[in-house]
């Protein structure tokens, strides 16, 4: 490990999450002297952020624990394009109204991880389109166009990826990087922001920001990236067989929350302990030490500490004791997963469908055939087999959940 004398990059880079730096002497140096203000943008594409995003979210958390202050920046007005960096396609566009509603939404959120208010490092949350929307075109042409390379912008690994498979990429999406851009020139004369931070594919948008704000107004800010945050199987962070794995309550219950914790690889553990829970680095070291059946017990303390600091302790508690009651003491609990059929119940496949754990009836009649389908800890010997309330079903050995009465 680099051997940083400021309390932010040495607490990040303890933690893992540092990628690359812009100028890290110079950062450091800034950091140990006073607070910095630093931001990170979040998009707001949907009515909530899923665990893709909680690795940045856990940096603003970072940054403040370390003594500076978290600026949350809303893309209410970047919303309204869409990053392109290396997606095959664009973004559907939004109309205002869905963007105003997935902000107010998604800021429910940060309340969770960060402390606001008025204070030198209370966080703080503001919206790109409170200056965006109001740009006049030819002026910002004039102002900020100018400084932009397009040979160097055709350059970025984002878009070269796009480029290079022939797919299209509109002059709205190309405008994005110049944008954000201009956020941080933005938030560098309010708030007086000197760092952003971002993952490793924000990396040509940061530097693009860095080199603006020199040019510009003579100003020297920061960028740091986090690596791209896989598992060790390779597989995106936060993607499952049943979708996203949602922040906000009203999007994931927190028994699936805790349970997307406990089914984390062995090999992920120590790591992820690190990146997304508050436990000091010796009580981590003493548990990624754990070998075999044992390592179960530093996954439970992973999925109870991840989801307290997300959904609050006695949401996580409660997770904790339900997985207990139902896997240990086969016994039902009351956070597991539910699905409400009438009386007379419904079909096998249609429950599994409904409930979230296959996408396909196609898939749950495969996944009986296998043997990986129960019914009440019963193997499912066919498709005929019908489900009614008081029943608990189970796909494979880690999706669990009860029927209940509509």
């Amino acid at each position: 490990m680099t051997q940083f004398k400021s309390d932010l990059l040495r607490l990040l880079d303890q933690r893992g999450y540092i990628h690359q730096v812009t100028d890290a002497a110079a950062l450091d140096a800034l950091a140990a002297k006073q607070i910095v203000p630093g931001y990170i943008g979040f998009d707001p594409t949907a009515p909530s952020l899923h665990v893709g995003s909680l690795v940045q979210i856990m940096l603003l958390r970072r940054l403040q624990q370390a003594g500076h202050k978290p600026i949350v920046l809303m893309g209410g007005g970047t919303g309204k394009i869409g990053d392109p960096s290396f997606k095959d396609e664009a973004r559907k566009l939004m109309t205002d109204e869905v963007i105003a509603a997935n902000v107010a939404s998604i800021k429910t959120v940060f309340a969770k991880f960060l402390t606001f208010g008025d204070g030198p490092t209370d966080a703080v949350m503001v919206d790109n389109a409170d200056w965006l929307d109001r740009l006049e075109y030819i002026p910002f042409l004039r102002d900020i166009g100018k400084h932009f390379s397009i040979n160097r912008m055709l350059s970025f690994d984002s878009v070269k990826l796009r480029l290079d498979r022939e797919q299209s990429l509109s002059f709205l999406e190309f405008n994005y990087m110049i944008l954000q851009g201009y956020d941080f020139l933005e938030l560098s004369r309010r708030a007086g922001v000197r760092l952003q931070m971002g993952g490793s594919d924000q990396w040509g948008n940061i530097v693009n920001g860095i080199e603006l704000a020199r040019r510009v107004d003579a100003t020297e800010v920061y960028g740091v990236t986090t690596p791209l945050i896989t598992t060790a199987d390779g597989g995106k962070m936060g993607k499952t067989m049943s979708g996203a794995v949602w922040l906000n309550d009203d999007a994931l219950p927190a028994f699936d929350y805790w349970q997307f914790w406990r089914n984390t690889d062995d090999r992920d553990v120590g790591r992820f302990l690190r990146l997304f829970t508050d436990l000091p680095l010796d009580e981590i070291e003493r548990l990624e030490r754990l070998e075999g059946a044992e390592i179960n017990e530093a996954k439970k303390v992973l999925a109870t500490e991840a989801t307290a600091m997300c959904r609050g302790r006695a949401a996580a508690d409660a997770a904790a004791e339900t997985a207990r009651l139902t896997f240990e003491q086969g016994v039902s609990g009351d956070a597991l997963p539910t699905l409400a059929v009438p009386a007379e119940g419904i079909g096998i496949v249609q429950a599994f469908t409904e409930i979230g754990f296959a996408t396909s009836n196609k898939e749950v009649k495969r996944k009986i055939e296998e043997g990986a389908i129960r019914l009440n800890g019963e193997k499912v010997g066919g498709v005929g087999a019908v489900v009614r309330p008081g029943d608990k079903i189970s796909f494979g050995q880690k999706k669990h959940g009860m029927i209940v009465a509509r």
